[in-house]
């Protein structure tokens, strides 16, 4: 999904984001296999940079999550693709999902509210969903380093 959705900074602190050289960009057929080799790239990241277990499995969850969504709700009968980031960025890794999907919204094979969206909010730092119907949907998920030191940020 191009960068180009007015109002959707994808960095928790905010301002023009620049180009990092730490970070990870993952583009996969949205298929469930790959959700596997994203959990272990989040994972490796995570012993690499010396986070916390704790943070490394909640980052795992919540982007399995996302991820799972994306497989199960964002496209129709034709072929997709999830794009996951990765960004380090100060004292929070953020970690961005996307799809070209249908975007986010009832789906066709699920009765009432799912628990994704509530889990995904209950285990990061911060929250961000950006979707607009047939042009996909992007969430940006923040995970502290350091939890504890900061409070919660909640969905936005």
């Amino acid at each position: 999904m191009p960068d180009d959705i007015p109002g959707f900074d994808h960095r928790v602190g905010g301002g023009p984001v620049p180009a990092l050289d730490s970070d990870i960009t993952l583009s996969l057929p949205a298929r469930a296999e790959n959700i596997a080799l994203i959990r272990h790239v989040i994972g490796a990241l995570g012993t690499a940079i010396s986070l916390p277990r704790a943070t490394v499995e909640d980052m795992r969850l919540a982007v399995t999550e996302a991820c799972t969504n994306v497989v199960r709700h964002a496209y129709s009968l034709q072929d997709g693709r999830i794009e996951v980031v990765i960004r380090p960025d100060g004292e929070a890794i953020n970690v961005i999902v996307s799809d070209d999907g249908r975007g986010l919204g009832p789906s066709p094979d699920v009765a009432g509210p799912g628990l994704g969206l509530p889990l995904i909010a209950a285990l990061a730092d911060r929250l961000e969903i950006d979707h607009a119907p047939q042009k996909g949907s992007r969430l940006l998920m923040a995970f502290l380093r350091r939890r504890g030191t900061q409070p919660a940020m909640g969905v936005v």
